[in-house]
């Protein structure tokens, strides 16, 4: 008799172990889940300022660049297109973060030709509203840079959390899935053409 319960308390200590073992890897995957979506929504809220900025910054320069309309198209076509991209971060896939970033390149692109074409008009480079959008625009980017780091940040442990031995076998089972970094936009490897 003595025996059996002894036979019984070892399956069942062995038992709460691995039930314990299997609940903390998979809560320490939702914590580390949560983390990503938090940054994710970092990056969207940059994302949304630089978005209501736009707006601003084209009016304004469309008082002192009436023959400009075609850049002026181009970067309110680009937030469109950019804006009109979401991304549910629980599920997100290589695929669609490289066509999100694609849509957020253009709209740094035609700004980019934006405010290169601002240079050709002295009295709005000296406007006051002006420079607070061009001051407002820079912070913005920097905030953007600065949550897509932070999202890549909190991947990474969230991604080396499902994809260590023995935790991988445990991932697998509960359907979760590595998670895409933010990467480079397409030439930004080459050094960008300054002409005076």
């Amino acid at each position: 008799m003595k025996k059996g319960l002894i036979i019984l308390g070892v399956v069942v200590v062995i038992v709460i172990g691995l039930y314990s073992w299997a609940t903390g890897i998979y809560n320490t995957a939702v914590t580390l889940d949560q983390n990503v979506k938090e940054s994710w929504g970092n990056v969207n809220t940059a994302y949304q300022r630089r978005n209501d900025l736009i707006p601003n910054l084209v009016n304004t320069v469309k008082g002192y660049a009436k023959h400009e309309q075609t850049t002026l198209t181009a970067v309110i076509e680009a937030r469109a297109k950019a804006t009109g991209i979401t991304i549910d971060p629980s599920n997100v896939t290589p695929e669609q973060l490289a066509a999100f970033n694609s849509a957020q390149s253009g709209v740094s692109s035609s700004l980019s030709k934006l405010l290169v074409s601002v240079e050709q008009y002295p009295n709005l480079k000296a406007d006051a509203s002006f420079m607070k959008l061009q001051d407002e625009l820079t912070s913005t980017e920097n905030q953007i840079l600065t949550a897509r780091t932070r999202f890549n940040e909190a991947v990474k442990p969230y991604n080396n959390n499902i994809n260590t031995f023995p935790r991988n076998i445990l991932a697998g089972m509960y359907g979760l899935k590595e998670k895409p970094y933010f990467e480079a936009s397409t030439g930004a490897d080459k050094p960008v053409e300054v002409k005076f």
